[in-house]
């Protein structure tokens, strides 16, 4: 799991690739709604949201409802935790090789929400 300030978004092609292979991830697409919802509330804004899900839902050891804290939809973040493998602790472990049982650093909560937000930038033509 790469941590380094100074990857770009080209450093996570191989992660996406990989994703993209997976019929469950790849058909995750913001929607208009969500689309909308950005525009509205601005990048620093999902941004904020981004690390707030991460530090309360993702970092715990042993996070509370493990393996179903993530909805579905409702936030654009959510849609990019699932499509990028980043929605629980077993995820982040097959996808990411962050294992669970432990509290997430502060390195791998960044570079999580670096993941999501490079997601989601992808998927507004950014």
């Amino acid at each position: 799991m790469p941590t380094d300030e100074s990857l770009s978004a080209d450093d996570f092609a191989p992660l996406f690739a990989r994703l993209a292979r997976s019929a469950f991830r790849s058909r995750f697409r913001l929607r208009t709604t969500e689309r909308t919802y950005i525009e509205r509330i601005g990048f620093p804004t999902l941004r904020r949201h981004a690390e707030e899900f991460v530090r309360m839902r993702l970092a715990p050891a042993l996070p509370p409802n493990d393996g179903r804290q993530t909805p579905m939809r409702g936030h654009p973040v959510f849609i990019a935790q699932h499509a990028t493998g980043c929605c629980c602790r077993g995820c982040l472990s097959k996808w990411h090789g962050i294992p669970a049982g432990r509290p997430l650093t502060e390195a791998e909560q960044h570079y999580i929400v670096r993941v999501l937000l490079t997601w989601i930038l992808r998927q507004l033509g950014r």
